[in-house]
């Protein structure tokens, strides 16, 4: 056999083979939640894996209102914005920040792991995160994907 005649398949957007998972944030720590759904969004699990192209998968998080943090997190935690007038920064707490948009915990989190140029903004618009079990993505048949599954029953 000739070795020469065997190539490396460098993947495209078109040619990605992208399925769809839906990924249940109940009671799930978010750090290591974000980790696994931003390898999953990235691709890096595939042996498809194209550095420099979107070959990940589509996620649905669910229950993003049910996170966990560990250690004192929910109240040491905080985000912080700045409007652009003097006297404007803002401070919010993970617990305040729950109440208000679960959804942007998760975001936030996740966009952190992904590449910080074009590429990653286009792979985050593969991430869809909703507040309850609901999602409006039936039609697309996502498989639903178990993440973190920890037995807490271990003694």
């Amino acid at each position: 056999m000739d070795y020469l005649s065997y190539k490396t398949v460098s993947v495209n957007k078109e040619n990605a083979n992208k399925k769809w998972y839906v990924v249940d944030a109940e009671g799930q720590i978010l750090g290591r939640l974000a980790s696994q759904v931003a390898q999953i969004l990235r691709g890096k699990k595939k042996a498809c894996f194209t550095p420099h192209s979107d070959c990940g998968d589509n996620v649905i998080i669910i229950n993003a209102e049910k996170i966990v943090l560990t250690g004192n997190k929910m109240d040491q935690k905080y985000y912080m914005r700045y409007t652009g007038y003097p006297g404007g920064q803002r401070i919010r707490t993970v617990s305040e920040q729950l109440k208000r948009k679960p959804a942007f915990v998760l975001e936030h989190a996740i966009k952190g792991m992904l590449p910080k140029n074009r590429l990653g903004n286009a792979i985050f618009k593969n991430l869809y995160v909703y507040e309850g079990p609901d999602h409006k993505h039936e039609a697309q048949q996502p498989i639903e994907l178990k993440i973190n599954t920890i037995n807490k029953n271990k003694d």
